[in-house]
């Protein structure tokens, strides 16, 4: 399978999770992180009920304020004070809420990469 190929069915299948998904909203746009209070949401963050990540809960998903595109990344992150990588998905986020995320990632010195959705369909 190609590359290109083998990305594609990511994408897709994690669209599919996404849409088959409840998306719960637990720190909205503008809370504070509830351990570093200093740390303030930039968009809406939560997670996918009946999805399993490897922490045991849902899978994790910023959620921006663009409502012409889905899925438009995927951040992995380290966190080697917690020994631990996590995947995070962008969906409906503008470019300049992409920027706040990673920015709002740095804060918290984790290692990560931001992986974006290169497709014409899901690009503004």
């Amino acid at each position: 399978m190609s590359n290109r190929l083998q990305l594609s069915v990511l994408w897709e299948g994690l669209q599919v999770l996404i849409d088959t998904s409840q998306l719960v909203i637990d720190r909205p746009r503008g809370s504070a992180h509830p351990i570093y209070e200093a740390l303030i949401y930039p968009v809406d963050y939560g997670y996918l009920a009946g999805t399993l990540a490897h922490d045991g809960g849902g899978i994790d998903i910023y959620v921006g304020s663009n409502p012409t595109v889905e899925l438009v990344a995927v951040v992995y992150t380290v966190d080697l004070i917690k020994r631990n990588c996590e995947t995070k998905l962008l969906y409906r986020c503008h470019e300049e809420e992409i920027d706040q995320i990673a920015d709002f990632i740095q804060q918290q010195q984790l290692g990560y990469a931001l992986i974006r959705r290169h497709s014409s369909a899901h690009e503004s």
